[in-house]
């Protein structure tokens, strides 16, 4: 028996074993606080998810895509700076109607 229990956010927050865990959890913070971050871009823009520090947006206007594309290192920035550390490394931009083709 443990001579002192530890809380449950304790553990979550310091032992190694859930260092995944806690790194799943910000990186899905990042797509559930996309539109505070930014709010122009609430009506155009729909953060999809993130992966191993990929951030994934759903911009449907081919106009709009291409000038995100040219301010990505400035949404880059700004994403780290409100989370206080580095947890994006670049953004991916898709739209609903990518049409994937098998290899042949």
């Amino acid at each position: 028996m443990p001579k002192e229990f530890k809380s449950l956010s304790d553990v979550l927050k310091k032992e190694e074993a859930f260092s995944n865990f806690r790194d799943s959890v910000k990186e899905h913070d990042v797509v559930l606080k996309f539109d505070k971050i930014f709010p122009e871009l609430t009506k155009t823009v729909t953060a999809s998810n993130v992966n191993k520090g990929i951030l994934y947006l759903v911009v449907e206007n081919s106009v709009m895509r291409n000038e995100l594309h040219l301010k990505k290192n400035l949404m880059i920035d700004k994403i780290n700076n409100y989370f206080s550390q580095k947890l994006i490394t670049d953004v991916k931009f898709t739209n609903f109607r990518k049409i994937y083709r098998k290899k042949q």
